[in-house]
């Protein structure tokens, strides 16, 4: 059963949530080639994944720990721990805004590192600053809250420990960019992206 909540959120902001989804295909759009496979990791309502798919005529399947949907797209619910796929099947591997809500975030680059064939995109928020580092804390706890109903804590990190990370796993940093939502909206955020080396 879905989240009530997230589903409510999702549907109520939904216009947000597609103008912010067209936005990230344009931010990784010298990343992802048209007809790629791409497995949304973390999609969450899938309208990132839904954007991806249609805006680089891609196949897209979205993975996650519940299953909170608010569009059609092919789905594979995960423990969050291993990912039920196999090597090499993936072009490329988006994550957004999701290893800072588990635990298990180096298994899930592991996994991401086995899957993909070529890249990995990841967007995390920086708890840099006062008002960042409030607001991520403040969104980390709510959306456990919310959306998945447990109150484990939060893996936010700053940039130079997620580049750390990387390379202990085996990855190279080929891109990384900080970026903004608006002028307004408090938090950092970064887009990385990553090979194997």
């Amino acid at each position: 059963m879905k989240p009530f909540f997230s589903s409510i959120l999702g549907t109520i902001f939904y216009p947000v949530y597609k103008d912010r989804a067209l936005k990230k295909c344009i931010e990784c759009e010298p990343f992802i080639k048209k007809g790629s496979k791409v497995l949304d990791l973390g999609c969450g309502t899938g309208i990132v994944g839904l954007a991806i798919k249609n805006y680089f005529q891609a196949e897209v399947l979205g993975a996650d720990v519940v299953d909170q949907r608010t569009v059609n797209i092919p789905f594979q619910l995960i423990n969050g721990k291993t990912l039920p796929l196999p090597d090499n099947s993936f072009d490329v591997v988006y994550i957004a805004h999701v290893l800072h809500h588990t635990e298990n975030y180096l298994n899930l680059l592991k996994e991401s590192k086995r899957v993909s064939k070529d890249k990995i995109i990841i967007y995390e928020d920086l708890p840099e600053g006062f008002l960042s580092n409030l607001f991520c804390q403040t969104h980390g706890f709510l959306f456990n809250i919310i959306c998945m109903f447990n109150r484990e804590k939060n893996y936010f990190k700053q940039e130079e420990r997620w580049v750390e990370i990387f390379n202990s796993l085996g990855f190279q940093v080929v891109h990384k960019e900080r970026l903004k939502v608006n002028s307004f909206y408090p938090i950092k955020y970064i887009q990385f992206v990553l090979i194997k080396k």
